[in-house]
């Protein structure tokens, strides 16, 4: 009861603060400065339609791949702490699979998923979008798989190397980027083509991509930990 009682205050005292907020909220007249020289800039600059693929590709690249190194850390982590309670013995597993028809569905559903996928990331700096969007769609064409048949074992070799290519070949584009352009991850390194069509803004589609693969079998890979590890 108590702690009904606190979770309630807190919810409380939470809804107080979002509501004072709300209530003294004041939408700016005219776009602040930094925001005003991306509006003007990043088409001519970095040459992609999406201004907020450009900033986060580019501008903070770097936070980017932070972002992307504390999701590789997560997902570690999940996997080695998963594996400790993971029963090894054979022919001790409850699950079942749930039917030829939802598998075979499954089957086909899963490719056209990840499809959707490759398209989103792949378009990124075109339209709303990009590696972390894209990324987390393959990885929902993976659980789809594993929950049409619980029984499945996704390949952690086949996800670790395309985890590990995209992180490396990432971190060297972003290199390149430095020895060739303006800085890390500067996408003008490549041509940055004609504004609006697939093959444009220099680096950016081919880092997007990366990032998506990254994103996608690093999800995957916490999915296949949690679908083997069963409860003692």
């Amino acid at each position: 009861m108590i702690k009904r009682f606190i979770a309630f205050a807190m919810m409380a005292g939470l809804g107080v603060i979002f509501m004072a907020l709300l209530a003294g909220y004041e939408p700016d007249a005219a776009l602040n400065l930094t925001a005003l020289y991306y509006a003007e800039n990043t088409a001519r600059e970095i040459g992609a339609a999406n201004i907020v693929t450009a900033i986060v590709v580019t501008y903070r690249g770097l936070d980017t791949l932070g972002e992307v190194t504390v999701l590789f850390l997560a997902s570690t982590i999940v996997g080695l702490v998963l594996s400790m309670g993971r029963k090894t013995q054979a022919g001790h597993s409850k699950l079942v699979p749930v039917g030829e028809l939802l598998t075979t569905g499954s089957r086909f559903l899963a490719p056209l998923v990840m499809l959707l996928g490759v398209y989103i990331f792949v378009n990124g700096h075109l339209t709303p979008g990009g590696g972390f969007q894209g990324g987390a769609v393959i990885a929902s064409g993976a659980l789809l798989l594993l929950l049409a048949d619980p029984l499945k074992h996704l390949s952690h070799t086949l996800i670790s190397v395309v985890e590990s290519f995209a992180g490396a070949a990432y971190v060297l584009i972003g290199v390149l980027g430095l020895i060739l352009a303006g800085g890390f991850l500067d996408n003008r390194f490549l041509p940055l083509g004609d504004l609006g069509v697939l093959f444009s803004a220099g680096a950016i589609p081919l880092i997007y991509s990366l990032i998506g693969l990254k994103v996608g079998a690093e999800f995957a890979s916490i999915l296949a930990n949690l679908s083997q590890t069963e409860e003692l």
